[in-house]
């Protein structure tokens, strides 16, 4: 049997909220299912305190395995280092996240908090990602850290994390699968395509067809802010709650998954000059995509141009 520990660091607890709405299987089918004893999780478990800190203090001297350690919201570091801010029976919660992870077999960083710092990254509270600050490589758990099995932090970034991604690393954590990692360590399995991949307005967007308000049916790259083109993600291939994503609905991709998440211009616009976004798709030259995108938005369809999603 595998063992695993949700902690909880400096967030919202909305990627709890995510994992909780998982259905095929749900999330305890899916620790009951993969043989997996689930020591602690906040919203799941009904031991005592004393008995939670009985539990702590045998993982960290290693009388209790550690199979999975999984990691919900930032390293709170602050003030000046001492990470005082966020503390746990008058000690830094720091401490623990660092003992518990020295004594894992596999870290999962669930969250762009976890992952890279998220809100608090800039603040005084110096919010830090495991093993990144933002976009530095070196985060709390400095950038040298392995796991016990030898493998750096698996960062499921997303605010929040698609609970399929969140089961999905579990599955392969618990069945001794290394994933493949991007630069950022996240894992190519879901983070391998840009959340415009499969977008349902890809053709839209192809022809330059531009919306400038939401719930509406074409591109929201060019005015709206969305940063679909922009960052890696499943959210159109592993729609929520089965169904629907942010584009899909007629809102603008927030681009949570990257590093620099949340980003400092405001969400619903597109900083551009002369009407070409500042931020380009992966790949593309700029010259090329202004000539491109004009010619394309020439020759847009009748369909698309007279698009509309009123009655």
């Amino acid at each position: 049997m595998k063992t695993a520990y949700w902690l909880q660091g400096g967030g919202c607890g909305g990627d709890t909220f995510s994992f909780l709405s998982s259905e095929y299987p749900d999330v305890i089918e899916l620790f009951r299912t993969l043989n997996i004893q689930l020591l602690w999780h906040a919203s799941l478990s009904n031991i005592s305190p004393y008995d939670h800190e009985e539990l702590q203090e045998a993982i960290i001297t290693g009388k209790q395995p550690l199979d999975i350690l999984l990691v919900e919201g930032s390293v709170i570091c602050g003030p000046a280092g001492t990470g005082m801010f966020h503390t746990k029976d008058g000690h830094p919660k720091k401490e623990l996240v660092y003992s518990l992870a020295s004594q894992a077999q596999v870290v999962i960083a669930v969250g762009t908090c976890a992952s890279f710092g998220g809100f608090g990254a800039d603040d005084i509270i110096e919010a830090k990602g495991l093993q990144f600050s933002k976009k530095e490589r070196g985060g709390f758990l400095e950038k040298d850290f392995i796991t016990k099995s030898g493998q750096p932090v698996i960062n499921l970034a997303g605010c929040p994390c698609h609970h399929d991604v969140i089961a999905g690393a579990i599955i392969s954590a618990s069945n001794g699968v290394t994933l493949e990692l991007d630069s950022y360590q996240r894992p190519l399995e879901w983070y391998g395509t840009t959340v415009h991949q499969g977008c349902t307005r890809n053709e839209y967007h192809e022809y330059r067809v531009e919306e400038s308000d939401f719930g509406e049916m074409g591109c929201l790259f060019f005015h709206m802010g969305c940063a679909g083109p922009l960052v890696p993600g499943p959210c159109n291939k592993l729609l929520w709650n089965q169904h629907s994503s942010k584009p899909r609905a007629g809102v603008p991709c927030f681009g949570c998954t990257d590093p620099e998440f949340p980003r400092k211009t405001p969400f619903f616009q597109t900083p551009n000059i002369e009407g070409i976004p500042l931020s380009l798709p992966m790949g593309v030259n700029r010259a090329h995509y202004m000539v491109y995108k004009g010619m394309a938005a020439a020759a847009a369809p009748d369909h698309l141009k007279k698009r509309s999603s009123k009655v």
